[in-house]
């Protein structure tokens, strides 16, 4: 998913005042019902249900992850934590949005809980790489949590710090994810339609696993 549009694939992040302008709506329309779990992508879903958005480089095979996780409602592929509203995939990848690729996966913690679904997060990617995940290289790809309940922020700071550990021991540096509140990363743009669920609609696609076989130990009361 590594293409070039315009310039060059950007691995640093573009200031608020060179950013993209954007639109004020959608430039596509986006899909009413998840393709796998046949839940809606855009809600509503059932009360209780809780939201996370996690980026671990190309969100092809992230959304796959999660929607294989038990417990999950429904996944969808976006963009966020940038400047630019709206974006579209192509202006995505010139780097100057500042989104990330990322996935909004949400979730009934009666069945899955926070913890659990950000061990997962940290178990199916290299959070080292900073912007760049594998071959896929630019700030699209850094690895990033964006959080939307106090729970999910304790797990996700509990999780890297007994994650980083297991990554030493496995010669890997230092873990470079960006964890801050969804609030503050701003709005999740969902992507295009051919975009969701993509490895189900094409099950040869590329999206390789980066992930570094390290184990992370689940967070206190999770």
């Amino acid at each position: 998913m590594n293409w070039l549009f315009g310039s060059a694939l950007k691995t640093t992040m573009v200031t608020p005042e060179r950013a993209l302008a954007g639109r004020d709506a959608y430039a596509y329309t986006i899909p009413t019902t998840h393709t796998v779990l046949g839940t809606p992508l855009q809600g509503p879903w059932p009360e209780g249900t809780e939201v996370v958005y996690l980026a671990m480089g190309c969100f092809w095979g992230a959304e796959k992850t999660f929607w294989n996780l038990p417990g999950v409602v429904t996944t969808a592929v976006g963009y966020q934590g940038g400047f630019t509203p709206f974006p579209t995939y192509e202006e995505t990848c010139t780097g100057l949005t500042g989104h990330t690729e990322i996935v909004l996966v949400a979730y009934d913690p009666a069945v899955v809980s926070a913890g659990d679904v950000i061990r997962t997060f940290w178990e199916n990617h290299d959070p080292t790489q900073g912007y760049r995940q594998g071959n896929d290289a630019g700030t699209q790809y850094r690895s990033a949590i964006y959080t939307t309940t106090p729970e999910q922020e304790l797990a996700a700071r509990s999780t890297l710090a007994d994650f980083q550990p297991r990554l030493t021991e496995r010669g890997y540096g230092t873990i470079t994810t960006e964890i801050r509140s969804a609030d503050e990363a701003g709005p999740f743009y969902y992507a295009e339609g051919y975009h969701q669920q993509y490895l189900d609609k094409n099950p040869a696609g590329y999206c390789p696993v980066h992930a570094t076989g390290a184990s992370c130990p689940r967070p206190t009361g999770a």
